[in-house]
């Protein structure tokens, strides 16, 4: 419910703070007394369209708050809180319009933007005209007023559901597909790499190894004609062991003739050949140890080449070859885990569409039904609207090919106004006061299913008089009932249906200064004395007064 409206210094209001209550209240006023500024102001704080022309002439600013009481469940609470904005209390919209042409939108005093402000505003407060093109006049309202009348929301929320695990559904196939198409693109690589490596069997820490042994095969390599040499001083036919050895017995029997003065000679020799023996067994373990074979040498030097042309084609070092031999086998599994995870995440998609298919296929037959509910109860209340020959129609079109959010279903809101005329949309057929009537009567069946909490109707009775007139006016009663109305109308038969009545008027400050717009509620002489200037006119006549207290006895 819109608790107040407070205006400052917008175009000829200069302070302006409006009390407002449940049920149904009009304002009315005589012709440029201010009616559309007043609207205007409440348009600018429910986030409208700002213009610099709006701020009041010699001010540098303008501004509108509005005071909105919500239920706890309003869906406008939850807004507030996706956008860290408090709603324990009173909602309050706040619009400062600037002289330059600049606005700022405060909600509960934080800062937001204009359009947020709008999404909040527009959940709250419908502004209903003859030339309106917002609420139930957007063909984008339509699909959700026939779920809300239809009582489909739980349906509508089931397909949504459907249609976001479809979508996630469809995405994880798309990317498992990409996947699978990249790995396919490179199996052939992948296949030719996998083999290519684990032919030559790369080891961490081989390279190291391999150029090790290669210094000590190449270090043995110069070193081999030394120790050929060695061997052929020591064990060739010049070898001095042999010699020595014939040398010392020759000596050895003249020590056993006599000649003992050769002793000393003898085991200086056999100390030699001693030696000789140890320098021979030395010789024998380097021969050994540093034993070369020009073909291991040569493996060696093939099998380091190869770790390291491989390690340059893959850009990587010889012991990174052995991650990259482990990345392409993983590549080859995953292409092959890949497929069949591709198989299974097609028939999951394959099971949220069917799914998606049934709950769509059950809101839609849910909204063919409301479809014809719904034009039966408006096209029930026409008559008394003047619209008897006029036909209500949801015209509601199904491509079960559309894969969307809201089902299969195209719904729209048409008219025909007279018989033997074509059908259309509501703003292309109906002129300006069969449109207001026609959006009147929908918002009477509509009125406790998904409407906003509070409705403007902005002279929806412009020219028409007497029983329309006063169809119109219990219609307004009706809604009333069910949410807040507030209705700017020149017909007494409407303004003797309200449960308040305020008057816009203009008044002069200051003889000559200014002038304003003031808004005065009216007691009961004031109302039969404003619904008697209504019915009679510029001169108001006992007549009138007479038949204004009778019209407001009828209705009260």
């Amino acid at each position: 419910m819109l608790n107040a409206l407070s205006v400052r210094n917008i175009v000829l209001i200069d302070q302006l703070d409006l009390a407002l209550g449940e049920g149904m209240t009009v304002l009315t006023g005589e012709t440029g007394a201010g009616k559309s500024i007043l609207l205007d102001a409440m348009t600018l704080a429910l986030g409208g369209r700002g213009d610099a022309s709006l701020v009041r002439q010699g001010q540098e600013s303008g501004q509108v708050v509005a005071v909105l009481e919500l239920s706890a469940d309003h869906p406008a609470r939850a807004l507030l809180r996706d956008n860290a904005i408090p709603d324990d209390e009173d909602v309050i919209l706040r619009r400062v319009q600037f002289a330059d042409g600049r606005t700022r939108a405060f909600i509960n005093d934080q800062p937001v933007s204009a359009s947020l402000l709008q999404k909040i505003g527009s959940q709250i407060v419908e502004i209903h005209g003859q030339h309106d093109d917002r609420a139930l006049v957007d063909v984008a309202t339509h699909r959700a007023a026939l779920d809300a009348f239809g009582e489909l929301n739980g349906e509508a929320a089931s397909v949504r559901d459907c249609w976001a695990a479809l979508v996630e559904a469809q995405q994880a196939v798309a990317e498992q597909r990409k996947q699978v198409e990249e790995a396919l693109a490179a199996e052939d690589y992948a296949r030719h790499t996998v083999e290519e490596l684990s032919k030559l069997n790369p080891a961490v820490g081989e390279e190291e190894e391999l150029a090790a042994r290669r210094q000590q095969l190449q270090q043995a390599e110069k070193a081999s004609s030394d120790v050929v040499e060695i061997d052929e001083i020591l064990n060739g036919p010049s070898a001095p062991a042999p010699a020595l050895a014939s040398l010392m017995r020759r000596l050895m029997r003249k020590v056993d003739g006599g000649a003992t003065l050769f002793q000393p000679i003898i085991d200086a020799l056999d100390a030699s050949l001693v030696t000789l023996d140890r320098t021979t067994d030395v010789l024998e373990d380097l021969k050994r140890e540093m034993s070369f074979d020009p073909r291991e040498l040569e493996e060696v030097e093939e099998r380091l080449f190869a770790l390291r042309a491989l390690a340059r084609k893959h850009q990587t070092s010889c012991d990174g070859l052995v991650e990259v031999l482990a990345k392409y086998q993983t590549d080859l599994e995953t292409l092959q885990s890949g497929e069949s995870r591709l198989k299974t995440l097609e028939a999951e998609e394959a099971a949220a569409k069917a799914r998606y298919r049934e709950a769509a296929e059950v809101l839609s037959a849910g909204r063919k039904t409301a479809a014809e509910a719904l034009s039966q109860a408006v096209e029930a209340e026409l008559p008394d609207l003047k619209l008897g020959a006029a036909r209500f129609i949801v015209d509601h079109q199904v491509d079960r090919d559309r894969v969307s959010a809201t089902g299969f279903d195209q719904i729209a809101f048409h008219v025909q106004t007279n018989p033997g005329t074509a059908a259309g949309p509501l703003l292309k057929v109906a002129s300006g006061g069969e449109l207001s009537r026609f959006l009147l009567a929908l918002k009477v069946v509509l009125a406790d299913r998904g409407s906003a909490p509070v409705l403007v109707f902005d002279e929806i009775d412009t020219g028409v008089g007497g029983a329309v007139a006063d169809a119109i006016g219990r219609r307004l009663a009706r809604l009333a009932g069910k949410v807040q109305v507030l209705t700017v109308t020149h017909a007494p038969q409407v303004a003797a249906r309200a449960n308040r009545h305020l008057l816009i008027e203009k008044q002069m400050v200051e003889e000559g200064a200014f002038m304003r717009t003031h808004v005065r509620p009216l007691d009961v002489p004031a109302r039969q004395e404003e619904v008697a200037r209504m019915l009679a006119g510029a001169e108001i006549t006992d007549e009138a007064r007479a038949a204004a207290k009778k019209l407001l006895g009828a209705v009260g």
